[in-house]
């Protein structure tokens, strides 16, 4: 993984590196790996996993089909500096 450092902006580039980090899902592995983990403990996770996965998926595939109503969009807050005008 690489991240650019621009203008020796060190912090900026850091924030950068952690978002990446926390998109590839190392953070939640290294936190994992911190304790050992008892293979009864491991296989009750992956199934409560699997059971997280496939019922996100099943919600997905119903709200697809109209079967479950659309979430609200979060109302957005509009910036002070910004040139587009507020809805």
């Amino acid at each position: 993984m690489q991240v650019l450092v621009r203008d020796n902006n060190v912090d900026q580039a850091l924030r950068v590196l952690k978002k990446k980090l926390q998109r590839e899902g190392i953070m939640r592995e290294m936190k994992r790996r911190r304790a050992y983990e008892k293979p009864s403990e491991r296989r009750a996770r992956e199934k409560a996993d699997a059971v997280r996965r496939a019922r996100k998926a099943a919600l997905k595939q119903a709200r697809r089909e109209g079967l479950v109503a659309m979430p609200k969009p979060k109302p957005r807050p509009s910036r002070a500096g910004s040139a587009a005008p507020a809805r």
